[in-house]
């Protein structure tokens, strides 16, 4: 029997959240052999919780993946944790998994502040990524690789039901990249940069380059993600499509992809 696997965007905004789109975060969904769906955050950055709860109740998240420790990528989970802590209506019976980098429980409690009423620990299990060490949520298989960008950061290669999504987080080209990617049914990649203007390295992608790395990798698609407000999303487009001919589009808040 074939298992359904969904990516929703929940926010793609790169940087900080635009009038139309909250920044990263994107919710993965699968049902296992006995028809229960497995709900997963990747990021959950600035301005996601709200459009986040369309989509389900904050109560059904099953793990939350942080890519790295900038807001645009983690700051709503302080949010979360209000609604996880106090909500009357149901709170939760375990603490929620999150896995991020090193430090990761020190910044969430640095970012909240203090709490007089509860621990986080009582809302957060945390948990630091070990590169190529693959962590398991029910029937969803998460692999997270070492990027390239100025804080410890991480890509993930998300395997569910025989089809693989390699998420990018924000990264310039690098090895780690390459392995996350490698023959994905779709590469999630962030383009923040443009060339010719931002020739700073070791920081972002350029459409061209995140281009470069689908087709390296043999990507089946490409999804181009974390643009900018000042950035123009089809120049972003256009960039890629000089390196990449298989099928690329822009990621777009509410849209979801089905494998």
């Amino acid at each position: 029997m074939s298992l359904r696997v969904r990516m929703t965007i929940v926010g793609c905004a790169g940087s900080y959240p635009t009038a139309s789109s909250a920044a990263s975060c994107y919710l993965v969904e699968q049902d296992d052999e006995s028809g229960r769906t497995w709900r997963v955050l990747l990021d959950l950055g600035s301005g996601a919780l709200g459009p986040l709860q369309q989509y389900l109740r904050p109560q059904e998240i099953d793990a939350i993946l942080l890519s790295h420790l900038h807001p645009d990528h983690f700051i709503d989970t302080c949010g979360l944790y209000v609604a996880l802590r106090y909500d009357p209506a149901g709170q939760i019976e375990r603490p929620v998994p999150i896995f991020g980098p090193g430090g990761t429980r020190d910044r969430l409690i640095a970012a909240y502040g203090a709490d007089d009423h509860g621990s986080l620990d009582d809302v957060y299990e945390v948990y630091s990524w070990v590169p190529g060490e693959p962590v398991r949520i029910g029937p969803i298989t998460v692999t997270p690789e070492l990027v390239e960008h100025p804080v410890e950061a991480y890509g993930m290669r998300v395997e569910a039901d025989g089809h693989v999504l390699a998420y990018s987080g924000d990264t310039d080209t690098c090895d780690g990249l390459d392995r996350l990617a490698s023959g994905a049914d779709l590469l999630l990649s962030e383009a923040s940069f443009v060339e010719g203007r931002d020739d700073a390295r070791g920081i972002h992608l350029t459409g061209r380059r995140a281009g470069l790395a689908a087709a390296g990798a043999g990507v089946r698609a490409l999804m181009l993600t974390h643009i900018p407000a000042w950035t123009d999303a089809e120049g972003a487009l256009a960039e890629a499509r000089t390196a990449f001919d298989g099928p690329i589009s822009l990621a777009e808040p509410g849209a979801v992809v089905e494998f």
